[in-house]
């Protein structure tokens, strides 16, 4: 008896991890073209960068909204054709130690920004205040995209945390949004 039960449980364990959804989005990114001759922009800087917030497909699973801001900060690797191409990572989250984290909050999704390990390598050509634009535009790009799908509105919030006195300026992109409206 005892090993009939234990023979049905192992049979049923796949079906309890199978609960679990996972959902293919539209995720954006805020990626880095170095080592590519390409060039993106900042739209709300209107200037040429070598940069840009792009969008891939990514299977996600766990709570919406936050997880589905949280994979903002997941590494991403370009696929190229091309030996000459060997950059391993292009997300400028990771690339600048950029701290990601997020909560609802009284009906609301907060998402901070860590700035205490912030730091930009030198092979990226862009200031800290163009790294945490594109950052929070990707995220913005994925909640719109996301939300577009759903009939439901959604209240969100940037906070900049982990400032010093180099960074203490990039405060002032701390902003409250609303999708959906």
């Amino acid at each position: 008896m005892r090993n009939a039960l234990l023979a049905l449980a192992l049979l049923l364990l796949p079906g309890i991890v199978s609960g679990i959804t996972i959902e293919v989005v539209r995720m954006y990114q805020p990626l880095s073209l170095h080592g590519t001759d390409g060039a993106g922009d900042d739209e709300q800087l209107e200037e040429v960068l070598q940069a840009s917030v792009m969008s891939r497909p990514m299977a996600v699973s766990g709570a919406i909204p936050e997880d589905l801001v949280n994979a903002v900060a997941e590494p991403y690797k370009i696929q190229s054709n091309s030996p000459a191409y060997a950059v391993p990572e292009a997300n400028l989250i990771v690339l600048c130690r950029l701290g990601l984290t997020t909560e609802m909050r009284d009906e609301r999704l907060v998402v901070r920004f860590d700035l205490s390990n912030f730091t930009i390598p030198k092979e990226i050509d862009l200031s800290s205040r163009q790294v945490l634009r594109l950052a929070i535009t990707a995220v913005r790009k994925t909640l719109e995209h996301y939300y577009s799908q759903i009939e439901e509105d959604l209240e969100w919030q940037v906070v900049i945390t982990g400032t010093n006195e180099g960074t203490a300026s990039l405060r002032d992109l701390s902003a409250r949004y609303t999708i959906g409206e």
